[in-house]
């Protein structure tokens, strides 16, 4: 719908309801106030409706609700709005939801490390630059498997999924529908697949915060040995293989 649209539907609107509330009988219903109370009353009713339309005309013309393209998104808060314009979704919602949590977990828990590290360690240590340096690489393909997840959500056929699924009557072959089939679960699976992906990345970086909270100090050959560094280098490793 048009701004323009928008903006008279509004006016209507409240125009309507003006109308109605301060003629008095025009709905069959009509109160014995006093004149003054009356007076006040309409005058209330009248600067409400200029602060509605007020508000209505901010919103239609000025509030920010463009929609960024995936590939724009920079803060945490990009793609929290970019993932609720998907909220509605029946069938990927869980997933929408669980993600949605996980973004504000992984921001909880870089903010967390980096205190820790500032807590315990010199910034122009070597120890300090090889923790940063990961968790900064795998904060990055955090958010690289998101625009892919994004990507999938927003090109995936809701309508025509469900449609499939419930094998309503169809003008297609056998054979092709087991291949729309197949395409559309694929979606789904990759989805899935990227949440749990993500789901890992969180994991690690839980398990270095505990090694780092547990140890009193470490040389560079320690923290390459660290399981969860070597499991988060191998990770930082695949990024290669993603499509910005």
């Amino acid at each position: 719908m048009s701004k323009g649209l928008k903006l008279a539907g509004l006016i209507v609107g409240v125009s309507l309801i003006d109308v109605i509330v301060l003629t008095p009988g025009l709905i069959g219903i009509e109160i014995s106030i006093s004149s003054a109370i009356r007076m006040a009353l309409d005058v209330s009713i009248i600067t409400a409706s200029v602060l509605i339309l007020l508000y209505g005309i901010h919103q239609i013309f000025f509030s920010s609700n463009d929609v960024k393209p995936i590939k724009v998104l920079k803060t945490s808060e990009d793609y929290v709005h970019a993932l609720n314009r998907y909220q509605d979704s029946k069938v990927l919602k869980n997933d929408i939801s669980f993600t949605l949590v996980q973004v504000d977990r992984m921001k909880k828990k870089k903010e967390t490390l980096l205190t820790m590290l500032n807590d315990r360690f010199d910034p122009n240590e070597l120890s300090y630059q090889k923790f940063t340096s990961v968790i900064i690489e795998v904060e990055k393909l955090f958010y690289l498997n998101l625009k892919n997840i994004l990507n999938k959500i927003s090109t995936f056929d809701e309508s025509e999924y469900k449609n499939i699924i419930n094998k309503e009557p169809t003008r297609f072959s056998t054979q092709l529908l087991q291949e729309k089939t197949n395409l559309y679960n694929e979606y789904v699976s990759f989805v899935k697949d990227s949440v749990n992906l993500n789901e890992g990345i969180l994991l690690n970086l839980d398990k270095l915060l505990l090694e780092i909270s547990r140890l009193d100090s470490f040389e560079i050959e320690e923290i390459e040995k660290m399981a969860c560094m070597q499991e988060m280098d191998a990770l930082i490793k695949q990024t290669k293989y993603y499509k910005h």
